[in-house]
């Protein structure tokens, strides 16, 4: 995985660097310029890469999941080479718009793309992505919706004193950013954008056959094809190191949709005890070791609700990398709660990866839910009451 590193300046005494300090009108604890470092021009630099970021923590570098918001609840971005897997809501309602934004914030970003699913045609998935906003037209959109909610000055001094001892979170966009875009769930990407991006698609009807029998290895034909698959583009296009890529460095981001559910021939939401218990942990560990020798990032959306046995569960956690999951208040008792009546759910940070460390950063705010509104799906601090 990609680290950011500081290159190393030549041999040099310590009179010499005193002497080249004083000319220059500099002195040892200041940055040197351009004209004091010119015997250093030729040093190597840590490569920049479009829509990416190093860690102000640890030095990983990190690409934006598409939501700001969640981004700085998992300490600044997606690191490149991890696993995020979103644990999907009970009628797959709003798990579907984290998985768009990662794919649209790739177009926006430049990103090359890998999208699988076994219930629709990749190609269908891309045209539905939401629409990125500029700074503006999201300034005007939290605008727009501030002035249709009008509340009691009461309530507003009752929210302001709970919230101030909370940390800021992030409320809109800061116009010299370039990591991170807000997005218009309500209108759809421009087809321009999906014409000059470059994406590959996975389609399990497409890519399975009857005939193909792969019980030695013990998975599913569906987990065999989409590892040979993922493994052929990350090698070919050079997103691994070992082939070079002929243009600029790039990022691949890779969305695989439904993983476990029976649409993957998998049979772990059927019963306890399966015949495949094993195929879908098997594939997520083949998977994090393509990840961790390649400059991908991945997000897999996954039923777990419906996965019977418990120890499957947690294997699957253990072989993610960053766990969030999504709690929708539908057909729930907390659907008529007044407590969670300005909320359509509760998003839980359940795993954050120890990235050279030995310990984990974890946000202070414990309690969040998100909202979707007419355009935007925003996360915030829950209301107590």
């Amino acid at each position: 995985m990609a680290a950011a590193g500081t290159c190393g300046t030549g041999t040099r005494s310590t009179g010499s660097m005193v002497a080249a300090a004083s000319t220059n009108n500099v002195t040892s604890f200041q940055r040197r310029g351009p004209r004091a470092s010119g015997a250093d021009s030729g040093c190597s630099r840590l490569v920049s890469i479009a829509g990416t970021r190093p860690s102000v923590r640890n030095g990983q570098l990190l690409v934006s999941t598409g939501l700001p918001a969640l981004d700085q609840l998992l300490g600044g971005g997606l690191a490149v080479g991890t696993v995020l897997l979103i644990e999907e809501d009970k009628y797959n309602i709003y798990s579907p718009l984290l998985f768009k934004y990662f794919l649209a914030e790739g177009i926006v970003s430049g990103h090359a793309l890998l999208v699988a699913s076994a219930k629709e045609d990749p190609a269908d998935i891309l045209q539905k992505l939401p629409a990125p906003l500029i700074d503006d037209s999201y300034k005007k959109e939290c605008d727009e919706d501030v002035c249709s909610h009008k509340m009691e000055p009461d309530i507003k001094m009752k929210i302001a004193w709970r919230y101030q001892l909370l940390p800021k979170m992030e409320a809109g966009p800061v116009s010299s950013s370039r990591f991170g875009h807000y997005y218009d769930i309500s209108k759809r990407i421009p087809q321009e954008l999906i014409e000059t991006s470059k994406w590959h698609g996975f389609f399990l009807p497409e890519k399975i056959s009857s005939a193909f029998n792969v019980e030695s290895c013990s998975l599913t034909p569906g987990y065999m094809k989409l590892l040979q698959f993922i493994q052929n583009i990350i090698y070919k296009e050079g997103f691994d190191g070992s082939n070079p890529q002929k243009k600029q460095k790039n990022i691949l981001r890779i969305g695989i949709q439904n993983l476990g559910s029976p649409l993957w021939g998998d049979d772990i939401c059927c019963t306890e005890n399966c015949d495949t218990s094993h195929s879908l942990t098997k594939f997520l560990y083949i998977l994090r070791g393509l990840l961790r020798t390649s400059l991908s990032a991945c997000i897999i959306t996954m039923p777990t609700h419906l996965i019977q046995n418990k120890a499957v569960i947690a294997r699957v956690t253990n072989l993610s990398d960053t766990v969030v999951g999504l709690e929708s208040f539908i057909g729930s008792e907390k659907e008529t709660n007044p407590l969670y009546k300005d909320y359509h759910g509760l998003i839980h940070i359940r795993q954050i990866p120890r990235l050279n460390n030995l310990i984990y950063d974890i946000s202070d705010v414990k309690d969040l839910a998100f909202k979707l509104k007419k355009k935007l799906f925003t996360i915030e601090p829950k209301d107590k009451g």
